[in-house]
């Protein structure tokens, strides 16, 4: 039985947790907790780190440029997501971000920006991004974060894409169409185009090997779509039936 135990501020920690295990904080790490949140010695925290669950811990060491926590108790186990992916195009910087957290919070559990041909984002900081992810999983009370790729083009993924994996293809010229989502199991991704549409060759490709379906009546634009497909396939395959 795990005990919830109510603290100020969740924290994702790239350190093992376990009972007594002492965790080093950054700088960063130490500004946000004692700086922001004016946490002191004694305060508790729940930490989590992707793969040993959530953890509450308490302030040891309190300083300006570092800290100590020392894990107490664990509150949660690991909750791992389904084993679904999220391919989108990436598009103006707000959105981007907008869609890396949607998809933290909505249980992917990998987030693959990918170039098309009509993509207007050449360049993405994956680094500022998988920070977003990061913030998302601590925020939404999740104990695993997704890892956020570099930016790859969308026909070098295609032509080495598991078999395996079924690849849900959001057509936005199904509008309209009742078009439903196929009942397979196992490994899925989902894939969001950039606000121009698909060209026509990755759409002759993509109809030869994904599953097309429609997210209604409207044409949405990219981040409301990536928030509709994941809802759509959570509903039907995911962790929110469990």
């Amino acid at each position: 039985m795990f005990l919830m135990i109510a603290a100020k501020t969740r924290l994702f920690v790239d350190h093992p947790l376990e009972k007594g295990q002492s965790v080093p904080l950054s700088r960063d790490q130490a500004h946000y907790l004692f700086g922001v949140m004016r946490l002191a010695e004694g305060d508790s925290v729940l930490v989590f780190n992707g793969s040993d669950g959530e953890w509450r811990a308490q302030v040891v060491e309190a300083g300006k440029r570092g800290g100590v926590l020392a894990c107490v108790e664990q509150t949660a186990p690991q909750r791992n997501p389904p084993d679904l992916w999220l391919l989108f195009a990436p598009i103006k910087k707000a959105r981007t971000d907008f869609i890396v957290e949607k998809a933290a919070e909505m249980g992917a559990a990998r987030i693959l920006p990918v170039q098309t041909e009509f993509t207007n984002a050449e360049r993405i900081r994956r680094d500022r991004l998988q920070a977003h992810a990061i913030e998302a999983a601590e925020q939404c009370g999740g104990t695993f974060v997704p890892l956020v790729e570099d930016l790859q083009r969308l026909d070098k993924v295609l032509d080495t894409w598991p078999e395996d994996r079924a690849l849900m293809f959001c057509d936005e010229m199904l509008a309209g169409e009742a078009r439903a989502l196929p009942n397979i199991k196992g490994p899925w991704a989902i894939l969001i185009g950039p606000e121009g549409g698909f060209s026509k060759t990755e759409r002759d490709q993509l109809r030869d090997m994904a599953h097309p379906v429609s997210l209604g009546p409207r044409i949405l634009r990219a981040d409301t779509a990536a928030v509709a497909a994941l809802t759509l396939w959570q509903s039907k395959h995911g962790d929110w039936q469990s």
